[in-house]
């Protein structure tokens, strides 16, 4: 990939699409930032010179949208992914329908590369709505668009990420957490930034299309075990208390409701199968990258749900963590 090439990359804004515009910035090359409301991604500027980093509107259920973004460039990076369905952002218009537009333009416009983020679990088959939507996409941007490289991650972490910043919020006014299923769901954690890398590696090298990488961290963890770890960094003692899935189903179909759903029914159907890199799946160590451990960075963003020790002046210290649970 040549420098001062133009990447467009769509869900700019977004967790992951953040930390990938940088990255491309650092690396010189011009990036365009496609979202629907581009005034949100105008913090992104400052991470470029002058006129390196532009915003552009985009509304990737809506070919002919996608088709004046990506007009002119010369890579594409589809970043867009949704939790939960709201009003017109459902999963199949947006992660499949949506993806499809990507694909056809980026055929259209000879793109040199498109990589697309999907998700470990993506399955057409899968008895989840999000998992399927994420399944039948990966099929057809690959029958559309060839130089297409699809990138699949566990749970991502980050200090902005809506993993363990939101049961480290739970934790903080809840005196007791649920374990779905039992909490024995795996995961394999992987730093954001490290997605980016991925993305990054994958424009640069033509030997990366047609090909699927799942991405997770060094570790593998249960549910149970992840929620031990944020009530040991926030310095919370929380109940566990195991939720079968069908009881879980039943407050989720409530809690769904809200603007912003803690829990939806499709994500309690997404924890009855484990998020972890498959034994024989391409992986970060095939592009070069050496995966992050979340004691490396999770601790230093989950201080903020801390309680504090109130300041001693005579002995000149306080307001430090207890770190006791």
């Amino acid at each position: 990939m040549e420098k001062n090439k133009i990447v467009t990359v769509i869900g700019g804004s977004g967790f992951v699409g953040q930390y990938v515009v940088k990255l491309l910035a650092k690396q010189g090359y011009r990036v365009r930032v496609a979202v629907r409301n581009p005034h949100i991604a105008n913090d992104l500027m400052v991470n470029g010179y002058v006129g390196q980093i532009t915003a552009v509107q985009c509304n990737i259920r809506y070919y002919e949208s996608v088709k004046k973004v990506i007009a002119g460039s010369d890579y594409v990076v589809n970043c867009v992914g949704i939790l939960f369905e709201k009003g017109k952002q459902s999963f199949e218009q947006t992660q499949y329908l949506g993806a499809v537009n990507v694909a056809k333009a980026c055929l259209n416009y000879n793109i040199k590369k498109l990589v697309h983020i999907s998700a470990i679990g993506a399955d057409e088959k899968s008895t989840s709505e999000y998992a399927q939507s994420k399944g039948k996409a990966e099929k057809e941007i690959l029958k559309t668009f060839p130089h297409t490289t699809i990138l699949r991650p566990s749970i991502i972490f980050g200090h902005e990420d809506n993993f363990f910043n939101l049961f480290a919020k739970i934790a903080g006014i809840s005196p007791f957490l649920p374990l779905i299923g039992g909490g024995q769901t795996q995961f394999q954690p992987v730093y954001v930034v490290d997605v980016a890398s991925a993305v990054l590696k994958s424009l640069s090298d033509d030997k990366t299309s047609q090909k699927t990488y799942e991405l997770g961290g060094p570790r593998i963890f249960t549910f149970k075990a992840i929620l031990e770890k944020i009530m040991l960094e926030i310095g919370k003692k929380r109940i566990l208390i195991p939720m079968p899935f069908w009881l879980a189903k039943i407050n989720a179909f409530f809690l769904q409701c809200l603007p912003s759903p803690l829990l939806t029914t499709d994500q309690v159907e997404l924890l009855k199968s484990d998020n972890v890199v498959a034994g024989n799946a391409f992986g970060l160590s095939h592009l070069g990258i050496e995966p992050t451990d979340i004691d490396v960075v999770v601790p230093h963003y989950l201080h903020r749900y801390r309680d504090l020790a109130p300041y001693d002046f005579a002995k000149g210290y306080g307001y430090k963590s207890q770190r006791k649970v």
